[in-house]
């Protein structure tokens, strides 16, 4: 997903290009947008643009970097969703028993709402949730060394859905997080994220 492949929102692509080549990256940041506004594939595009930049554009290091990205299996990008049990994942589910199911949701469908996702899981008729257990795996996962020596991001889709519980287990992460780490928190209602968390992100509103 390139920055180019998002429809519209020029001003934010803008913002966003600028914050890197400027070497001014907020560690945490919040996209608020309502479903189809393109929060998700910019998250993603811009996360390509920060994993890939330290390489030459055109060379084979960056596009062995774009394709993995683009794959969305590049091993310093991170993910996480709500979930819930379902016939494959019968206790205790979190992002990483899923994330075949996310690669292949998102390639055909960057712009797709929750219910979406959850429809393509087949448990539509259950909440989507981030649990506490994600919590634990995801100061697991950032508190190891980048693969390649670079950045590691974290996009979180549909922040809201994080209990309480969840959100403050990652506060302190949110705060302090670990060197050239970046958390990229996406939600439809940030009113429903705790005010600890909210006030520590850069917010960026997503017009339709």
């Amino acid at each position: 997903m390139d920055f180019s492949e998002v429809i519209g929102q020029k001003h934010l692509k803008s913002h966003l290009i600028k914050s890197i080549e400027n070497g001014r990256v907020p560690h945490a940041q919040l996209f608020v947008g309502s479903s189809g506004s393109g929060t998700l594939p910019m998250a993603i595009a811009y996360a390509k643009k920060l994993l890939c930049s330290e390489h030459e554009a055109g060379s084979p290091a960056y596009l062995k970097c774009a394709s993995k990205v683009d794959k969305l299996a590049h091993p310093d990008l991170h993910f996480v969703y709500p979930v819930n049990t379902s016939d494959k994942v019968s206790k205790n589910p979190v992002s990483s028993n899923y994330i075949e199911d996310w690669r292949e949701f998102v390639s055909g469908n960057p712009y797709g709402s929750l219910f979406d996702w959850l429809q393509s899981l087949g448990i539509e008729n259950k909440q989507g949730n981030i649990s506490v257990n994600e919590a634990q795996d995801i100061i697991k996962t950032l508190s190891l060394k980048s693969y390649e020596g670079g950045y590691k991001i974290l996009i979180l889709w549909m922040a809201e859905n994080m209990n309480t519980a969840t959100a403050n287990k990652i506060l302190k992460l949110v705060e302090e997080p670990p060197e050239k780490t970046v958390l990229l928190l996406i939600t439809e209602n940030e009113e429903k994220i705790i005010a600890t968390i909210r006030s520590r992100c850069q917010k960026l509103d997503f017009p339709m």
